[in-house]
């Protein structure tokens, strides 16, 4: 085990609190096998690893029940030690390939309904000043385009179109992806451009710091944690009680646009996934909003 965890710090170069859960993780497959009376990763059978999972999901009188993916998580130390220990010649064949990590189960995005998001960006807005029309805009931009924070606080001027109405937003790996603008972000960033910008622009000492779309107080660029809190705030004002965040509003994006009858493959392309994986996991939330509504308006589904 040490020589497996030397080689995943010194080689693999993984973080050192990385190392630290495998070690403990590997620490308890050794304690699991020693009480099977298994002397050695030369005796280890495929049954004990798949053995040692089923202990790390039921849990016993010291340890509690893991979680999907922490028992993943130490499946995949025991998995890397038993394919190290075949490379280093130190057993004759890897046991522990074919035992899977157990699927965590996904994680459903937060969306919520449409007349919450129309809430949080009037209360955007009804702030005085420049401050109420550049988080009024921030927010017409992140629910009109599905853009992530980093994107959207990312933008220059220039890369808004108002003529053709698309921006060009920066994703992940430098991937550039253009995208329609609604008319109601449109019209929110036009009204900051003209009534606002120009103010934050001159309360920089340094003049114009580049072409940042969004700009903070101080006439620099808007951070990704100031745009947190101008959402925050703006729920407050709202009186919205759900958990909410930036990335909330690309979630409603995508939510909306299927729920309104857009395909998959087109929400793939606005949001700048890879693959349409990724994006399917969108239309689960629908299909459970059309079971909601099966289950209250169909005369046979009523109870």
């Amino acid at each position: 085990m040490t020589g497996y965890l030397d080689h995943l710090t010194v080689e693999r170069g993984l973080a050192q609190n990385t190392i630290a859960s495998y070690r403990r993780d590997l620490r308890r497959y050794t304690e699991y096998l020693a009480t099977a009376g298994v002397r050695g990763l030369g005796e280890v059978a495929e049954s004990d690893v798949a053995g040692f999972l089923a202990a790390l999901r039921r849990g016993d009188d010291d340890h509690p029940p893991l979680s999907a993916t922490s028992a993943a998580r130490a499946v995949v130390a025991v998995r890397g030690l038993h394919k190290f220990a075949l490379l280093d010649g130190l057993v004759p064949d890897d046991v522990a390939h074919e035992v899977r990590p157990p699927t965590p189960a996904r994680r459903l995005p937060k969306a919520v309904p449409v007349e919450s998001v129309v809430a949080l960006i009037e209360a955007a807005g009804s702030l005085e000043g420049p401050r109420g029309l550049r988080d009024r805009a921030l927010l017409e931009v992140l629910y009109g385009t599905g853009a992530r924070i980093s994107e959207a606080v990312g933008l220059a001027v220039d890369d808004l179109d108002r003529g053709q109405a698309t921006v060009r937003l920066s994703g992940k790996g430098g991937k550039e992806r253009v995208v329609p603008v609604g008319s109601y972000a449109l019209r929110a960033v036009e009204e900051y451009l003209v009534r606002a910008r120009p103010e934050l622009v001159a309360n920089s000492r340094g003049g114009v710091r580049g072409g940042a779309l969004f700009l903070n107080a101080r006439g620099g660029p808007l951070s990704r944690q100031s745009a947190w809190s101008i959402l925050r705030t703006a729920a407050e004002r709202a009186g919205l009680t759900a958990e909410l965040s930036p990335h909330t509003l690309r979630h409603c994006f995508a939510t909306h646009l299927l729920d309104g009858g857009a395909d998959v493959r087109v929400v793939q392309e606005l949001l700048g996934h890879a693959s349409v994986t990724t994006t399917q996991v969108y239309t689960l939330v629908t299909v459970d909003r059309l079971r909601e509504v099966y289950a209250t308006s169909h005369p046979r589904a009523l109870t």
